[in-house]
């Protein structure tokens, strides 16, 4: 029987610029008598990854600073409605406003998505091993809008120590037929089932997944397997 067990991880505390996040990490689990061990995967929300990566600015809550914010952090402006952009960020994310966030941040400032998240999840997966000697996966999640759909669910910004997609392409269905487009994005699924457990308003940034397939680990980047290029792209 496949089972999975999700956790918040208690006992975060505040992160700003220049915290290692592997410290505050560990001293929470030693604060709530909790582990991590071989094939856990741990779920940071970028927030504090951005935190501690010193990606928050000034933001006087104007639309001409909210504007110059949103241009700054976009590769391009997709649509524009009101005071809503749809961008195209400079990861190659599509999203709403750049992924700038107002919430859970001092008055007078606004949070951006870490520079590189793939290598901020690379940089905490090999900093846990050194200090646990565990081989754990990370996965670095923000909250997205989706298409034709109502609701936001998290998604994955940047990975490290599991493959991304599940490719089934090639392999049989339940009845024998040959799946010919069937690509699995884990690492959102995973993003998504984490924030189950972390809501948006109880400051549990972290989260610890334990029970995932030995499959699902390997070597891969959300950069490079997840975001759809705009050559396979219908809409852009």
């Amino acid at each position: 029987m496949s089972e999975l067990r999700i956790r918040a991880l208690v006992g975060i505390e505040e992160v700003v610029a220049g915290t290692n996040l592997a410290d505050v990490i560990l001293d929470a689990l030693t604060l709530s008598s909790d582990a991590l061990v071989d094939g856990d995967v741990l779920v940071v929300t970028s927030k504090i990854v951005s935190k501690a990566e010193g990606r928050v600015v000034d933001f006087d809550g104007s639309p001409e600073a909210r504007d110059s914010l949103i241009e700054s952090e976009s590769r391009r402006i997709l649509r524009r409605r009101g005071p809503l952009r749809i961008t195209e960020t400079h990861h190659g994310f599509v999203n709403a406003n750049a992924g700038i966030d107002h919430s859970n941040t001092a008055e007078g400032t606004a949070v951006l998505l870490p520079k590189d998240p793939d290598r901020s999840a690379r940089r905490l997966r090999a900093d846990l091993r050194r200090a646990l000697d565990v081989d754990v996966g990370v996965v670095i999640t923000d909250t997205f809008g989706r298409t034709w759909r109502n609701g936001v669910v998290d998604v994955a910004l940047g990975v490290a120590g599991l493959r991304p997609i599940l490719d089934l392409r090639g392999t049989p269905d339940g009845n024998g037929r040959i799946l010919e487009v069937t690509e699995v994005a884990i690492v959102d699924e995973i993003a998504a089932a984490a924030n189950l457990v972390l809501g948006k308003a109880a400051r549990t940034p972290v989260a610890i997944i334990s029970g995932l397939n030995p499959d699902y680990f390997g070597p891969g980047s959300v950069g490079e397997d997840v975001v759809r290029s705009p050559t396979g792209d219908l809409f852009r």
